[in-house]
């Protein structure tokens, strides 16, 4: 246990709830401030997870390349970065949480790329990461895609797909990564470990709070939108006086 993590973790604030706060306990200015205890090669190492960790779970699908078909310029840069992690960081815990991760998008991008269409698995391009791509590939055309016992979560991600439920999706994926979380915490309070934990779980209140309140305000703005057309179509069939 080094002094300088157990000072660090013990002027941290306790975060919550993943779905409870309207905004993370501490700003990111303030936390990057205490930050500034951390080791040096223990930033360097943190900082290459980080790059994969603060990327997005659904991928690129609003991006030209990934609608055609294509993997987009971002998941093959994301491909590049996981590459590069693997090689050059051996930290147990931080490989794990980037596995995780790059797990979950994987089945993403796989559901995803099923959902709009397509029949056959993307062979020969850059679509996923690790061992699971392979698995995917042969079953391609099963309901979990081989991999309801390992991930028994796939068939709620399907439904939610099936009706167009991101934000639903976006919920289920930030819960898995919650959970998977609190397993690895255990046994770690005051060393780096716990350093990374806390930012990994920091960093999804705050993604969390502001997509929550992106889509708050988007539901409203439909709303309104409606409200308004049956406030028009009603003036519309009303006889003029």
């Amino acid at each position: 246990m080094s002094p300088r993590y157990t000072t660090l973790m013990a002027s941290l604030p306790p975060l919550g709830g993943l779905f409870e706060a309207r905004e993370p306990a501490i700003s990111r200015l303030k936390l990057q401030s205490r930050l500034s205890l951390l080791h040096p090669h223990d930033r360097q190492r943190l900082n290459g997870a980080i790059r994969i960790l603060s990327q997005g779970l659904l991928g690129d699908a609003s991006q030209a390349g990934e609608s055609s078909g294509q993997p987009g310029r971002g998941d093959a840069l994301l491909l590049e970065e996981a590459e590069r992690f693997f090689r050059e960081v051996d930290h147990p815990l931080l490989r794990q949480l980037v596995r995780h991760r790059l797990d979950l998008r994987t089945i993403v991008a796989a559901l995803r790329r099923r959902h709009r269409g397509e029949a056959e698995a993307p062979r020969g391009q850059a679509w996923g990461s690790g061992p699971l791509v392979a698995t995917i590939e042969r079953h391609w055309s099963e309901p979990s895609l081989g991999l309801a016992g390992l991930f028994p979560w796939i068939g709620e991600a399907v439904l939610l797909l099936e009706t167009n439920d991101l934000i639903g999706l976006e919920r289920l994926l930030f819960s898995l990564i919650w959970r998977e979380l609190d397993r690895l915490a255990q046994g770690h309070n005051f060393d780096f470990e716990a350093v990374v934990i806390y930012l990994a779980r920091w960093s999804l209140v705050e993604r969390w709070s502001n997509y929550d309140a992106t889509a708050a305000a988007q539901r409203f703005r439909q709303l309104v939108s409606a409200g308004l057309g049956r406030f028009t179509d009603t003036l519309a069939v009303c006889p003029a006086r």
